[in-house]
């Protein structure tokens, strides 16, 4: 049976609330913000229309300079402080971040792109909940790492962090609360294409009246993130985003005494079983693949399907892709938001035609109107794709899945790790002895069972081989900011 087009469509729902986006943006050092010595800014714009929200500072070596050297004066007070007193801290900006929910949710909407329902929805309250976590492992830590002596073990230091684009809220709470609960400080450089919510965050950091340069945030493009990463001064780096990047780091870093924690790309398998519950698998390709419009690093990006049912499940996602919201990210109803940058829709479309060039058969719901202006891509998908094909090889970044298929478990296995990076896989059966012994062949820091993309402040997160090394969240996380 052919699947129809629904025949209805979703009235427009926007997003009423109007939030305040100062014209200029200085950077945030020792607990003020100020403006940056060289005297440069650059413009931040909403990626669903081209319009400038603000301009930001630029920050070169001497600003960088500055606020290492601040980090480092507030170390010694920070690290003393009594661990119950560093929890009140986290716990008060978990709070404020709960109270500013709405606000944070579409200001990430507007610089980033993706849809509000997620940032709503999912980002800023894991945000949240990263805060709350690492607050109650303050007092604790001589029991997630124990010393033996008895003793707290004792922080890190200066923590240099820089963040993507993809989940910037997200992404600074996941670097800054572990380090905080620690007793490090901070200098956090966000990406330049999203750098509002981390700034607007510092407003959160002073309005808690957390002491004076414990966390320092810093805006710029690679070269701000270069200077932090190579400064004498900075004893640990923290990095999110590129493999290509992040190798560079490891180069810079090698050699020095510096500690390193890597979370890089993936081109993640997400394995359907012919027992699986096809319904409920076919959300689960949707949230893996065209959420936040496939700009994430564990993207499900590789779907492997037991040849057997691969024509159910193809019919299936194709009706499912026909009701997939492509828009405003603003309006509650949009599934699929806009690319975060021309750049990056640049490189996505690049390999749509590759992927078409060899020999690959390109699924989409084309016919549908997207907006006159910003940076859109329609989700879509390949089948006929063959384990050479650069689209099952490389990590696209967009809202681009490969299928292929696989007779036996043996096969998908050695398919699914069939790949360089190792950052996530997803596993559809209705048996939960196959998904067990499945998991335990697959080599991926995180998998997931009938779900994909689900994520918990409790539970480490991050990969093997080339998408990095470390883990963030949960006990684990905790260990790349203790000596």
């Amino acid at each position: 049976m052919t699947l129809s087009k629904p025949s209805w469509e979703y009235a427009p729902a926007p997003e009423s609330l109007k939030v305040d986006i100062a014209p200029e943006y200085g950077l945030f050092i020792d607990g003020a913000f100020r403006v940056p010595r060289s005297g440069r800014m650059f413009a931040t714009i909403n990626p669903a229309t081209e319009e400038p929200l603000a301009q930001v500072a630029e920050a070169d070596a001497a600003d960088v300079n500055d606020a290492v050297v601040a980090a480092r004066k507030a170390l010694k007070g920070w690290r003393k402080l009594p661990a119950l007193e560093r929890a009140k801290y986290l716990y008060r900006i978990a709070r404020r971040i709960q109270e500013r929910a709405r606000e944070l949710a579409v200001l990430e909407t507007m610089d980033n792109g993706k849809p509000i329902r997620e940032t709503r929805d999912e980002d800023v309250p894991l945000a949240a909940a990263h805060f709350f976590h690492h607050a109650g492992w303050c007092d604790k830590l001589r029991y997630a790492l124990p010393t033996a002596t008895g003793a707290d073990p004792r922080p890190i230091g200066v923590c240099g962090q820089v963040i993507p684009w993809n989940f910037p809220l997200l992404m600074a709470a996941w670097k800054i609360a572990p380090a905080l609960a620690c007793g490090n400080t901070v200098v956090l450089k966000p990406a330049e294409t999203t750098p509002l919510t981390a700034l607007r965050l510092a407003e959160i950091l002073q309005e808690v009246d957390l002491p004076r340069g414990v966390v320092n945030i810093v805006t710029g493009a690679g070269a701000t993130g270069r200077e932090l990463v190579h400064h004498a001064d900075v004893d640990k780096v923290a990095f999110t985003g590129s493999t290509d990047v992040g190798r560079a780091i490891a180069t810079a870093v090698a050699g020095t005494s510096k500690r390193l924690t890597l979370e890089l790309g993936g081109k993640s398998p997400n394995i359907i079983f012919a027992d699986a519950p096809i319904d409920q698998a076919v959300e689960g390709i949707v949230s893996a693949i065209w959420v936040n419009q496939g700009q994430v690093c564990c993207a499900g990006s590789r779907l492997l399907v037991e040849e057997s049912i691969v024509d159910e499940v193809i019919e299936k996602l194709r009706h499912r892709m026909r009701s997939l919201r492509v828009g405003n990210p603003l309006d509650k109803n949009t599934d699929v938001g806009a690319i975060n940058s021309r750049a990056q829709l640049e490189r996505i479309e690049g390999y749509i035609r590759t992927a078409a060039s060899e020999g690959a058969t390109h699924n989409s719901v084309s016919d549908a109107a997207l907006p006159s202006r910003g940076f859109w891509c329609h989700p879509c998908f390949f089948t006929g794709v063959q384990p050479a094909h650069t689209i099952a090889r490389e990590e696209i970044f967009g809202p681009v899945l490969a299928v292929m298929t696989f007779r036996t478990p043996d096969e998908a296995v050695a398919r699914a790790n069939n790949t360089m990076y190792g950052l996530s896989a997803g596993i559809w059966t209705s048996r939960g002895s196959k998904a067990y012994e499945i998991a335990r062949q697959i080599k991926a820091g995180v998998v997931w069972c009938n779900t994909f993309n689900q994520f918990d402040a409790a539970a480490p997160f991050g990969g093997y081989r080339e998408s990095g090394f470390g883990r963030e969240g949960g006990r684990a996380g905790l260990a790349a900011y203790l000596a």
